[in-house]
């Protein structure tokens, strides 16, 4: 199914034909179910070609993410695209929390009004403690 069409043009392959390209004469990965080749930035990619090769072939959203990359990497990176992932290979997202549970909100997360009381109560403490000192040094 290597390079089949759509009705917009853009090709898209399957994880098979990713695995088809991982050494240095052909590298491709798929980052956000975009299938990059970066066979040309290898020399080029400031953390070496070795962790490009790492990704080779396979998924590499959470390698790409996990360095944080620069808004400049990003759209540089789009000039590698060469096509998406079939629906069917695309990376399983993980499932959303409830809408009760949103991300830092939630008890699992510490998400309640202690989080930020006692910071809070902790910070007043220290400056009260601070101005009696100051206070009582300077009469």
């Amino acid at each position: 199914m290597e390079g089949s069409t759509k009705e917009s043009s853009e090709k898209i392959y399957t994880l098979a034909d990713l695995r088809q390209h991982k050494d240095a004469k052909s590298l491709w990965m798929a980052i956000h179910d975009e299938v990059v080749d970066v066979t040309k930035f290898l020399e080029e990619h400031p953390g070496g070609e070795e962790v490009l090769l790492e990704q080779a072939g396979g998924y590499a959203t959470d390698a790409f993410e996990d360095v944080g990359h620069s808004t400049d990497a990003r759209e540089l990176m789009k000039k590698y695209v060469i096509g998406k992932l079939a629906p069917g290979d695309c990376e399983k997202k993980p499932a959303k929390k409830s809408s009760g549970e949103t991300a830092g909100v939630g008890p699992a997360d510490g998400g309640s009004w202690t989080t930020w009381l006692v910071p809070l109560l902790i910070a007043i403490g220290a400056t009260l403690t601070y101005r009696y000192f100051v206070a009582t040094n300077s009469s």
